[in-house]
Parts: structure tokens; sequence; C-alpha cells
């Protein structure tokens, strides 16, 4: 039996653990120092020596406006919220319009343009904004991956419709408005169960597993993708910027408290394309952002509800007392 003051061994279990730890840190060390980000931008699961890029804390080297003060995502810490109840819940206009689109594997994600007809009006939003595209963050393997985070939980996935005010005719005219643009952010859950509205999309990732691969989706709506409008009263709202460069800080954010469901096997598919690398794309999501004393609004659509309730019961209890007097 060894004495306490004798040194493990390189055989021994500890030996082997501290050597082990001592070439972890040496590999650190040379990732840090030999493969300072270079080239356009990335997620931290592309960046390697071989392929050098800008990972997202050196976003600001590919655009100077990542390190604005006002960047998304953000951690949304709920007892810090300020119910608004100027936020109404939103009108969706056309949304269940059925179209005819194609997904596409952009390097970063899949996107799907969106025919400028479905409309969001309300809730607190200065004017009428039309869709443009809706595109997803997800993780690894339906593991975390959503980009912002409710009292520090990540969900495995968030779906970003992307909107512009109705006068505008394309995204980059509406990023020089301060409120030219508006997104509406979706987390997902997993469920036991396959949602069978998102089939169309799940069934075509295959084939758009390379970069710029595009496929023909089959007929789908936005209203399919998303909760039903009385699931959708609750919600946060605050003003931040693109989750990828150019950062840029014109974007008015809705995030729904209601997740969508998604089973395991379609979560999962997320993580069979791949990045532009060839690497698969996993954990495409951007770390959260600093509040930098930004106020988080919470909506009181929740509270509408529940007070018009409240107030159909008094009706009918007042209704049922005339009756019996």
């Amino acid at each position: 039996m060894p004495s306490l003051g004798k040194k493990p061994s390189l055989a021994s279990p500890l030996g082997s653990f501290n050597m082990q730890l001592v070439v972890l840190c040496v590999l650190l060390a040379s990732f840090w120092t030999g493969c300072a980000g270079s080239g356009d931008w990335c997620y931290q699961t592309q960046f390697s020596c071989q392929h050098e890029c800008n990972a997202p804390e050196k976003w600001n080297h590919a655009n100077r406006d990542c390190a604005g003060r006002n960047q998304s995502p953000i951690n949304i810490v709920t007892r810090k919220t300020l119910k608004d109840e100027r936020l109404t819940p939103l009108r969706f206009e056309n949304y269940q319009q059925i179209f005819r689109s194609s997904i596409k594997n952009n390097g970063h994600s899949v996107q799907v343009g969106v025919p400028h007809i479905s409309t969001i009006t309300g809730g607190g939003l200065p004017t009428t904004y039309k869709a443009v595209q809706f595109h997803l963050h997800w993780g690894d393997n339906g593991g975390p991956g959503s980009e912002h985070t409710i009292d520090g939980e990540q969900y495995p996935m968030e779906l970003h419709i992307v909107h512009m005010k109705s006068h505008y005719t394309d995204l980059t005219t509406a990023l020089r408005d301060k409120e030219g643009v508006a997104v509406l952010g979706f987390f997902y859950e997993k469920s036991n169960s396959a949602n069978k509205k998102y089939e169309p999309i799940v069934n075509t990732l295959q084939s758009i597993i390379a970069t710029n691969g595009t496929s023909s989706l089959p007929s789908i709506s936005l209203a399919q993708l998303i909760p039903s409008e009385q699931n959708m009263t609750s919600y946060y709202r605050y003003k931040g910027s693109l989750t990828t460069p150019g950062c840029t800080e014109s974007v008015i954010w809705t995030v729904f408290e209601n997740p969508i469901p998604l089973s395991t096997e379609q979560l999962k598919a997320f993580s069979t394309i791949q990045f532009h690398d060839g690497k698969l794309m996993t954990n495409n999501f951007r770390p959260v952002q600093p509040l930098n004393g930004r106020q988080v609004f919470y909506s009181g659509g929740a509270v509408v509800l529940v007070s018009s309730t409240l107030l159909m019961a008094a009706l009918v209890t007042a209704l049922g007392l005339t009756q019996w007097n």
C-alpha cells in the first residue's frame, strides 16, 4: 500500500488521469493561441485549425455591429420582466394561406422563403409587418439548441419567422430602419409522438444535406407550423438584433412562451445536414448576449383572457340569481 506522500505513477489510474489532463490543457492552449479565428463567421462547432473562422465570440471581427449593446439572443429572466397590458394577442392575416416554396441549406441553417402575403399587426407593434422567411436553430441530435433561453433553460430548437414593415420591398432596406424588422421566435420541446404538420419539412432535409442544397417543399402554411392563436397570448417582447452577422440592431423580438412539440427523431433529423465544410450542422445557435439595461416585457394577453372568463362567470351567476328571484 503506497504511503500518503508517494506520488502516483503514470501507470496508475490517477497518474493516467493527470497525464490526460495535462495533454488536454496543452491542446486547449494550442487551440486558442495557434488558431486565432480568421475569415468568415461560423459557429463554434465549425471552428478548427483546418477551418479557421470567426466563432461567435469573435463575430465582431466579421462585422463590428456584433459588438453592439442591443444584441440577440438573450436569457429571459421571467421575474425581471415587466408586464405590459398593451401587448395584446397579435393579429395574424393570411397565416392559413397555403403556399409552395423551396427549402435551402444556406450553410448556417435551413431557410424557407415565404410569399409576402402573411402579415402580423397589433400586440404593441408599431405597424403592419409582412413575413419574408423562416429558419431554425438547433442543438446536437435533439440536445439543447435554442438561441433564446428562459431562466437559463435552453430548448432543443427555435423557429424564427422573419417579418419586415409592409411598405418595404427587401430586408436590406428594412434593416436600415430601427424598427424595420419583427421576428417571431418559437421554442420546440420533445414529444413522444411525431408532429405530422412538420413532416413536409423533416422529409425534405435529406435532399439538402450539402450547403446550397435546395429542394421543393410540399404545400404548407405558416399557421400549421406554430401554436393555435389561443395558445399565443403569452409572449415576451424586447428590442434586439439579428442573431447572425451583421447582427443589425433593428429587430423587434416577440418570443412565445408555449413550445411546439416535435419527436426526438424529428429533432435529430436536423443534425444530419452539413455545414459548407462537410461537418454535421449541429449547435448552430449564438450564445445569449448581455441585456445592457434593456427591459424585457411580458404580454398581458393571458390576464385579459382570465378577466373575460371571470366576467362571463359573473354574468352567468347574475342571470341565475335573476331567474330564481
